[in-house]
């Protein structure tokens, strides 16, 4: 893991961490960022998703 003063920036490799989401625990890749809003690239096998997270939400790996 990295620092947290690290920034979050597009193409960035995150893990989501947030205990509410159905996506904690997932790792993907940064695509865009908006605001306090950043969008998340999930791959796995024959799908694809783009899921959009709060920042905080996020931490770096």
């Amino acid at each position: 893991m990295t620092n947290s003063s690290d920034s979050i920036l597009p193409g960035s490799t995150v893990m989501v961490n947030n205990d509410y989401s159905i996506y904690k625990g997932y790792k993907g890749f940064v695509q865009r960022i908006s605001g306090d809003k950043a969008a998340v690239l999930f791959e796995g096998g024959n799908w694809d998703k783009l899921v959009t997270f709060s920042v905080k939400d996020l931490i770096l790996i």
